[in-house]
């Protein structure tokens, strides 16, 4: 289940050629770094392990030449050495130990500091520690500078040699080595022998870090070249997974285009026959206007006609388009007063039927200080007849008192329009929110009517379209806590945003 579960999240994820480009650049960096830490680590590897067999070089070097002066002074009595040729045999052989260790390449200085009292001397050759072990005979000579500085070393070390008897190194600038073995012939400590030893084994180290890297390039390379490899055959098979999947997205855009289309002429003629029917009421009031006409109320009349045509000719105008040019909409050129507009609503449509007058009834409370919008009057009056008309034909009581008023906050520099029935109120399952966040009641197709009408549910729907979609204001729709529907539209500074 496990396994399952990490591939279905894996598979969610689409791995582009920067994805595989930025993962190849990465491993290869990260192959680079391992190399150079391995490198290093390998390196101060050698060097401890270098340092440490060269101060064991340099301490069994010196510990032998010390063991090979004792076991000489132990199996001759020097005090009963009389004639000249022994004392020539015997400086002879101190003489070969002296000089077959400085032999060696990395032997740099050999010497033996004997303790007198206080004071320390260098016997670096056989007749004067011939003198000083048979006659108790001291040097005479000057002592080089670079061995006075031995001398203070010791002398800082003295006592930790002498009471503990061990080999003491110092090692000076990494890999200078100064050995001091304690001298101790038959049992008598007289001090040490001193030895500079400079081991070298960079042609080993380097060696060995050369055939390490070596080994590291070929690894690194067949690595690379696997890398490659992958990098080429992945993007591939991306690139043509991405051409698979272009031409896909190709033919569901052509899908989409058609559905849009089909879409938009759906609600076009859903639109048409809902407004259709809207202009043939308008132009019963034209001919009744026309034909009652008189002198007195020619003027009214003519304005109303004039408007009850302009109406027309727009219902008419927005048959020709799936989206009129937004400058039919919302213009500078329109100058248009709200208040003006709900009042011919109220009285030149909605009060016109003498027969209705008895079932539903208006008032009003209009703001004079609200500001006059840049919108063709007849898009408001697309927004706000239907939702008058939703109040009337969905109140459910035979009295319906329809409320509309309007006002302006200076301060925020927003009106209202707010529009309130005394009916049922709106159904709360058209008051639910789809996941974009509108109400379903200004949705497309939703509606509590119960009629045979396939194209009810589209007066709330073209008003939202018409109010945000195109003028950019705000609708939203509610139940009175006293009971009735209330509809609010806001207008931000009086205006299309």
């Amino acid at each position: 289940m496990a396994f399952k579960r990490i591939a279905y999240n894996l598979k969610k994820y689409r791995f582009e050629f920067r994805h595989l480009t930025i993962l190849f650049l990465v491993l290869i960096i990260f192959q680079i770094i391992l190399s150079f830490v391995q490198k290093e680590s390998l390196q101060h590897f050698i060097e401890n392990t270098q340092k440490w067999y060269q101060q064991d070089s340099a301490e069994k070097i010196a510990n032998l030449a010390t063991t090979s002066l004792e076991i000489l002074l132990e199996n001759i009595n020097i005090q009963e050495i009389s004639s000249e040729y022994d004392k020539r045999q015997m400086i002879q052989s101190f003489n070969i130990i002296f000089s077959q260790q400085l032999l060696q390449h990395s032997l740099e200085d050999m010497f033996l500091i004997i303790s007198k009292g206080d004071s320390l001397f260098v016997l670096d050759d056989g007749a004067s520690l011939f003198e000083f072990l048979k006659n108790g005979k001291t040097p005479t000579a000057e002592v080089l500078e670079s061995r006075k500085l031995i001398l203070n070393q010791y002398r800082s070390m003295a006592d930790q040699i002498f009471s503990g008897e061990k080999i003491v190194t110092v090692i000076e600038a990494q890999h200078i080595f100064n050995t001091y073995v304690p001298f101790v012939p038959n049992g008598e400590f007289h001090g040490v022998l001193f030895m500079k030893n400079t081991p070298d084994f960079s042609n080993i180290t380097n060696e060995i870090v050369s055939s390490y890297e070596e080994t590291t390039i070929i690894y690194s390379s067949l690595i690379l070249f696997g890398l490659l490899a992958m990098y080429y055959i992945s993007t591939y098979t991306l690139r043509e997974r991405d051409e698979t999947q272009k031409l896909l997205y190709e033919e569901k855009e052509k899908y989409l285009k058609e559905q849009i289309i089909h879409e938009k002429e759906l609600s076009f003629t859903n639109r048409i026959y809902h407004t259709h029917h809207k202009a043939e009421k308008v132009m019963g009031f034209i001919k009744e206007d026309l034909r009652s006409i008189n002198v007195e109320e020619s003027k009214n009349i003519i304005n109303r006609v004039i408007k009850y045509s302009n109406f027309v000719s727009r219902v008419i105008y927005d048959m020709k388009w799936y989206d009129p040019p937004i400058t039919t909409i919302r213009s500078q050129l329109f100058n248009t007063d709200i208040n003006e507009v709900i009042n011919f609503i109220i009285n030149n449509i909605f009060l016109r039927v003498s027969s209705k007058t008895d079932i539903y009834e208006f008032r009003t409370n209009l703001d004079n200080r609200l500001p006059k919008v840049h919108i063709n009057e007849f898009v408001i009056w697309e927004i706000i007849e239907p939702i008058i008309q939703n109040s009337i034909d969905h109140s459910a009581i035979d009295k319906v008192v329809v409320d509309i008023l309007t006002k302006y906050d200076e301060a925020e520099g927003v009106s209202q329009i707010i529009i309130r029935d005394n009916g049922m109120g709106i159904d709360t399952s058209l008051l639910e929110t789809d996941k974009k966040g509108t109400k379903k009641i200004f949705l497309e197709n939703e509606s509590t009517k119960v009629t045979v009408n396939q194209n009810s549910g589209y007066g709330c729907y073209i008003a939202y379209q018409m109010a945000v979609k195109r003028c950019g204001w705000e609708i939203d729709a509610f139940n009175h806590p006293e009971g009735g529907a209330v509809f609010v539209i806001k207008i931000k500074n009086g205006k299309v945003n």
